[in-house]
């Protein structure tokens, strides 16, 4: 049996990875008088003198809605809200093996940013934060600003910033390991989708000056006839040469190359036209853009991919579990670039210095660790940039 037969045959004994489990324990009337009616109608009072103590008096302290359209659901594409609660479900079971966080899934079966927007902004107060998950681009960019707008909590793209926060630690963790600075790296980016963006956009934040992006078309550059949007803006802080061609074109003399693409897009000649001991992070499942064993031949000195079975796993469980944990622990009213900056640099750390090296630049997946030391920093940046309220 192959693990995806294996896999069907344990969702179907499971029925779902996910339950609800009363905290209230209801053996006698006393106890359902006290857990319902009458006693539940003070705690509602309470709640609508001060919305605020609906943190205090439900679970919405610790809940996160994790929710999508199914337009991108893993590498399938547009297969339906329903056909993506399978995915959810187990980003639901993540956040709570991973940092005790309870979260729900919720499969919005619309295309439509508004229709979406307003669905998750309507429901809102019933969460702490949302998580949006497998919505495709552009449209998600769109739907995650417009919430930001409409609502208190912490809104966040895990394809997007989850991708981001994990490319950069393992970035923090191969300049350290090779004494280099991050400034003067050249990236060059494969795929400028959802992740892309975010991921470049994030590398700038940690300081990364020269990025060229790459899309199905070729580079990036300014002044071209970009329709996407996204892209367009991307077009206008990448490629300052204003470099056109190809990917092999972009490689030369690149020192790090970042694929949220396709397989087998890069060759063992574009490694070696790299700069000396370059870095390969990619990340296209469950085939890479290369192989990690043809990427090492070619002279890459770090390699990653999206791949349990190959060293340096860039996984986003590592981010968003404690990233949630430490925004709810605050209340924070947002998730914003000095707490996903803060992430970064705390999963990088628990990479102990002394076990630094080539395979070994991003901690392990289930490293328990790693949640609690991304919470409390996410946490600390919070209050620091005035987004905590508690």
């Amino acid at each position: 049996m192959n693990v995806m037969e294996e896999s069907l045959q344990l969702h179907e004994q499971w029925k779902g990875k996910i339950e609800v489990i009363s905290r209230a324990k209801i053996n006698n009337a006393r106890d359902l008088t006290l857990a319902y009616t009458p006693g539940v109608a003070q705690p509602c009072l309470e709640i609508e003198k001060n919305p605020d103590l609906s943190y205090v008096y439900t679970r919405r302290a610790n809940l996160v809605a994790v929710i999508t359209d199914g337009s991108a659901v893993l590498g399938l594409g547009n297969i339906g809200p329903e056909a993506g609660m399978p995915v959810m479900e187990g980003k639901c079971a993540l956040f709570k093996e991973f940092a005790d966080v309870d979260a729900f899934p919720l499969c919005v079966r619309s295309n439509d940013v508004d229709e979406i927007v307003n669905t998750i902004a309507m429901i809102a107060g019933s969460f702490g934060g949302i998580n949006l998950e497998d919505i495709a681009a552009p449209r998600c960019f769109e739907i995650e600003a417009k919430l930001k707008e409409r609502v208190d909590i912490p809104v966040f793209h895990d394809d997007q910033h989850g991708t981001a926060i994990v490319v950069g630690a393992a970035m923090l963790n191969a300049c350290k390991l090779t004494g280099r600075d991050i400034g003067s790296l050249k990236v060059v980016m494969s795929g400028a989708g959802a992740a892309g963006c975010a991921i470049a956009k994030f590398l700038m934040s940690l300081g990364v000056k020269d990025i060229i992006m790459l899309n199905s078309k070729g580079i990036i550059c300014e002044g071209d006839d970009i329709k996407n949007p996204a892209q367009a803006e991307m077009a206008k802080i990448t490629n300052r040469e204003h470099l056109r061609g190809g990917l092999a074109d972009a490689m030369k003399g690149a020192d790090v190359f970042v694929g949220v693409s396709k397989p087998d897009l890069v060759t063992a000649e574009m490694v070696k036209s790299m700069n000396d001991k370059p870095f390969i992070f990619a990340m296209s499942n469950p085939v890479p853009e290369i192989m990690p064993d043809v990427a090492k031949a070619a002279g890459a000195y770090i390699v990653g991919t999206g791949r349990s079975d190959f060293p340096n796993q860039i996984n986003n469980v590592v981010a968003f579990p404690g990233i949630f944990k430490g925004a709810l622990a605050v209340r924070a009213s947002d998730i914003n670039e000095e707490m996903k900056l803060a992430a970064a640099y705390a999963i990088a750390s628990c990479v102990p210095e002394d076990k630094l090296c080539p395979e070994f630049i991003l901690p392990d997946a289930f490293d328990r660790a790693v949640p609690v030391a991304v919470a409390e920093a996410v946490g600390k940046a919070a209050r620091e940039s005035g987004v905590a309220r508690i």
